[in-house]
């Protein structure tokens, strides 16, 4: 990847002429059904350049409480659009389809307009959570009767569809725009790219501009995302395996909670009676990092770094740390 770096081919992209992004932006949308893609520098950005193409100030979406949306981007779509989000409970990353009914609102002056539903796939704070087919076209149903927009967070997108052995336009060509990362399993190290129809990708490239996203000569990271697409995406199964090794392993030690039978993807999540900022204090010194993931929760992600052996050192390193904590 750092030599195809070093080789790309660049131009000006806020100009739309360099010819990698480009290359990459048609790659992305064709992977996923779509017109046409827009290269972005984050997840986040991704997330607030759709949301602000598909509503309008004072608008509101539909989202899950433990999106990515409402808890990680730091109320951007209230803060730069005026965007009002509306989160709701799920389970591992659902909102039922009633409580999404009951929840858009009918046209009256006092009320914001309900204009989206937003999904993410897979669910970061559900574990990785997958969303399956049948249960995104029964929300896509609900969006296409009630006329709003259907938009998904697909950061892991790649995930999903590894998970659920389809291609990834399955998921993607129910949506109205949809968004993937390359950053995270495809281990790009920056970039992420909003897809859609082209009349709405052209709004979103002046909203990208809007929020300072426009970038000059940036074919040096869109090649590593092109080299992420070309020789990363199929490996993601490990990953996926990996993780089921890892969680396995935790499930023999003492002190830790974890239900095997939650992890679907890459996304490990557990948690500890002991002190969670000790431990990872600890496991940080023997040379193993995890993040707090709320309470007593931690996460754990396997990726393309990871081996096998990785995966035998993380389960000792914990197993000696809460043995001594």
């Amino acid at each position: 990847m750092r030599e195809a770096i070093a080789a790309a081919i660049v131009g000006d992209d806020v100009f739309g002429d360099d010819p990698t992004v480009k290359k990459l932006e048609q790659a992305t949308a064709e992977i996923l059904g779509k017109e046409a893609a827009l290269f972005v520098p984050s997840g986040t950005m991704a997330n607030q350049v759709s949301l602000r193409t598909l509503c309008d100030p004072g608008d509101e979406v539909i989202c899950e409480r433990g999106s990515h949306i409402v808890n990680h981007e730091a109320a951007a779509a209230s803060a730069l659009s005026g965007i009002m989000l509306s989160p709701y409970d799920g389970i591992r990353g659902r909102i039922a389809a009633d409580q999404i009914k009951q929840a858009i609102r009918h046209q009256d002056i006092h009320y914001p307009r309900t204009r989206l539903i937003a999904l993410e796939n897979t669910h970061n704070r559900a574990g990785g959570a997958v969303l399956d087919l049948d249960y995104i076209s029964q929300i896509e149903q609900i969006a296409r009767e009630k006329s709003l927009s259907f938009y998904l967070d697909g950061a892991r997108l790649w995930n999903a569809a590894i998970a659920l052995g389809i291609e990834p336009q399955a998921i993607s060509g129910h949506f109205d725009m949809v968004s993937v990362c390359f950053s995270k399993g495809l281990g790009a190290p920056i970039g992420s790219a909003v897809t859609g129809p082209a009349a709405l990708v052209a709004k979103a490239r002046r909203i990208r501009k809007m929020l300072g996203g426009g970038m000059r000569q940036v074919g040096i990271i869109a090649e590593a995302a092109l080299f992420a697409l070309k020789n990363n995406l199929g490996r993601l199964a490990e990953d996926h395996v990996r993780a089921k090794n890892l969680a396995g392993g935790f499930a023999d030690i003492a002190g830790v909670e974890i239900d095997t039978r939650d992890i679907q993807t890459n996304i490990v999540v557990f948690s500890i009676k002991k002190d969670v900022n000790k431990f990872l204090a600890d496991i940080a010194f023997r040379g193993l990092l995890m993040v707090p993931f709320g309470g007593s929760r931690i996460r754990a992600v396997t990726h393309l770094d990871i081996g096998d052996e990785d995966i035998a050192k993380a389960v000792a390193i914990t197993a000696e740390a809460l043995a001594v904590n």
